[in-house]
Order: C-alpha cells, then structure tokens, then sequence
C-alpha cells in the first residue's frame, strides 16, 4: 500500500506521516518522467527513491546499510516506506548516484516556493526586505572521493546555501568540492532585489561593486583595517551602539578602489567592534547592525540540520548522488516547516520532530494491531506513474 494513501485514522487524528508528505502533491504535478536508461526495469519509482531518502533523513539512519535493513525488517518501513517487492542495496545505490536528480531539483524548488508561500516572516524584520544569509559548510568526504579535492590526506565537499532570513528556510543551493571558491556562488543563490548577508570571506571590492550593477543588495562584514576615504558622514546617535556610519569608497585609490559609493557601518556587540559594508541607504544604522546579527541564523541552521536530520552522514560518493543527499535532506527540512506551521504554529524545533517521530510510530502500531486501518478520507499521491518501463 502506497505510503500517502493511508487512510486517515480516527482514534489517533489522523495520520501524521500523510499530513507531513501532503506539500508532495502539489509538486509532483509536473514532475519530469524517471525512465529507465536499459533495458531492464526500474526496480524503484521516484516515488520510492523520494520516500526511502525522507525516510532516511526523518528517523535519523546512520549509515546507507542501516536504512536498507531497516526497509527489509522493520513492518512499517517495509510495507509503507520500501518497494513492494523490496530494493536491493546494488539497485539502491546504482538508483542514487545516477537516477532521479531531474525530478529530486523539481520537487525541491516547487516545495521551496510552496513554504514561502506558507510561511509568515518574522515580525521584528518584516520592514527589511528580503534577506538571505550565505555560506558554505565542509561536508567530510572519503578518500575514494577523489573529486572532493581539499588537501593532501583530507577530501570534502562544500554545500553553499542561500538562507531565508525572514522565514528561516533554505533557498538556492550548490555542491563543489571543498576547495573550490564560495564568493563566485553569489550569483546563483542571491537574485537581483534580495539582500545578501555575508562574513568577512566574502569583502571584495570588485564584487561590492558588481553586485549594486546587478542590484543584488548586500550587508557583508568587513575588515576593521580596510581603508575607507569618506565621502560623507551620517550623524551617530551617542547612546546608540553604533559609532561609525558614514559614505565611503572602499580601497586605496588606482589600486582596488570600488567604483561605486557605499556605507560603511561600525557598532559594537558583546564587547567586539564589528564593520559592516553595505549599499542599503535607506536603513538606519542600527537596521544595518541587526541584519548582520541575523547572518547566526544560516550557522544555526547547519547545525541543527546535520545533527538532527544526519545529512552529512554520507550514503553516496559521487557528486551525483551527494547531491541526491542534500537536496533530501533540504526537502526533509521544508516539510518539516510546513508541518510544524501548520500542525502548531511554531518553526522546525527537535522537539516537534522527536514528537513526529513518536506520533509515528505510534500509528503504526496501533495501524498493526488493528490489522489495516478503513478509511474515510484517502490521501493518494501513487507517484508510480512518473516511471516508464
């Protein structure tokens, strides 16, 4: 029986795993068609792969080897979660690194755009436009990954993230190698109109410059010996814990001078001197200080998402497949915030997921004890149809 066609139950509200996968529907709509590169058939659907990897993240399995056993075992998974005639582990992962990631980018966006829609930005920074806090974290690689180039004796990969600062979600995302660059990823997780918020790695002159042409907004931290010719000072309130707010041009002159006026903003929190460039002049500087204070939100968000969803705990070495990972993984989360807003009105917590976790395990064994639950109202999103044989 297919996992979002289980019937909705009455003793226990409903089932929470069908009110969690609900947003799928919706964006499996126009999902492109998963074919079959041979002759053999597809031992997974996408719907099977899109579930397994949820189910990964969502009970926190710890290795690719555990799910597989878990799906093989375990009644509920293998009845709700599995294929019908259960998945080999050469199918699984020969699925992972090479099929579905068409359908898996799809899905992610769809979803991305349904919980923006959903969400509501946070009251004390409604009147700041739309924030997105970037950065990129290392993911631990092995060294049979030899695209993940780092150092010698050491490979990792690198996620980049764009973050929604206003609905704490994540946004646009990349995968390189560890190595590789994280200031060229601007462009592809901050739109023109957005405000990137970003730490010191990513000061470069040039840049400030080329994003104002592209009216890409920025509050980027800067270094405190950065040379700065001022063009005009703002008046600084003395009470305030902001010292410095003035026009500027940014390095020294016929060298890496920036070509464009910005503003420089300095304050002070919890005992250290913080300096802040932006192109945001209609902000007062302690708006300026305050979007940069919220950049902590992508470090907590990382955080939070590899602990308690076990992202990094690797089930695939190709980028392909990784990618597959994280893309699940940020799936995972955007349900979760759906969930949690609509099931409590409250953002992603661990408790809310642990009391999810328990919710369903519960249904499931009241589901077994019952012999199968008789419906009234059916949620049915057979994805089996987006797989040619």
């Amino acid at each position: 029986m297919p996992l979002l066609a289980r019937e909705h139950c009455t003793r226990l509200d409903a089932c929470a795993l069908a009110r969690l996968f609900t947003p799928l529907k919706e964006s499996l709509d126009d999902v492109p068609i998963l074919e079959t590169r041979g002759n053999r058939p597809l031992q997974m659907t996408f719907e099977d792969q899109l579930k397994i990897l949820i189910y990964y993240h969502l009970e926190e399995h710890s290795s690719g080897r555990h799910l597989l056993q878990v799906l093989a075992q375990e009644d509920f998974a293998a009845t709700h979660i599995a294929p019908p005639d259960g998945i080999q582990k050469s199918a699984f992962f020969e699925a992972l690194n090479s099929r579905g990631l068409e359908q898996m980018i799809h899905v992610y966006e769809h979803l991305q755009k349904q919980a923006a829609a959903k969400l509501p930005i946070a009251k004390e920074i409604s009147g700041l436009g739309d924030l997105v806090a970037v950065d990129g974290s290392l993911i631990d690689a092995t060294l049979s990954m030899l695209w993940a180039d780092y150092r010698d004796g050491a490979k990792k990969a690198k996620v980049h993230l764009g973050f929604n600062i206003g609905q704490g979600i994540p946004q646009k995302v990349t995968l390189t190698d560890g190595k590789a660059d994280e200031r060229p990823q601007v462009e592809h997780l901050v739109a023109p109109g957005q405000t990137g918020v970003y730490d010191r790695y990513y000061q470069c002159y040039k840049n400030f410059d080329d994003w104002q042409a592209q009216e890409r907004h920025f509050v980027c931290r800067i270094k405190a010996s950065s040379r700065k010719t001022v063009l005009r000072a703002n008046p600084v309130d003395p009470d305030s814990h902001v010292f410095f707010d003035a026009v500027v041009l940014l390095g020294t002159k016929d060298v890496n001078q920036t070509k464009r006026e910005l503003r420089v903003v300095g304050y002070k929190a919890d005992g250290k001197n913080y300096w802040v460039a932006t192109d945001r002049f209609e902000l007062t500087a302690e708006q300026i200080a305050l979007i940069y204070k919220l950049r902590w939100t992508i470090e907590s968000f990382f955080g939070w998402w590899k602990r308690h969803l076990k992202v990094y705990h690797l089930i695939a070495r190709s980028p392909y497949g990784l990618l597959m990972q994280i893309l699940s993984g940020l799936i995972t989360y955007l349900l979760l915030a759906m969930y949690c807003h609509e099931e409590h009105g409250e953002r992603v917590s661990i408790q809310r997921v642990r009391e999810l976790r328990n919710t369903i395990r519960n249904e499931a064994a009241e589901d077994s004890a019952s012999g199968g639950l008789t419906p009234p109202d059916i949620i049915n999103l057979d994805f089996s149809a987006y797989a040619t044989f």
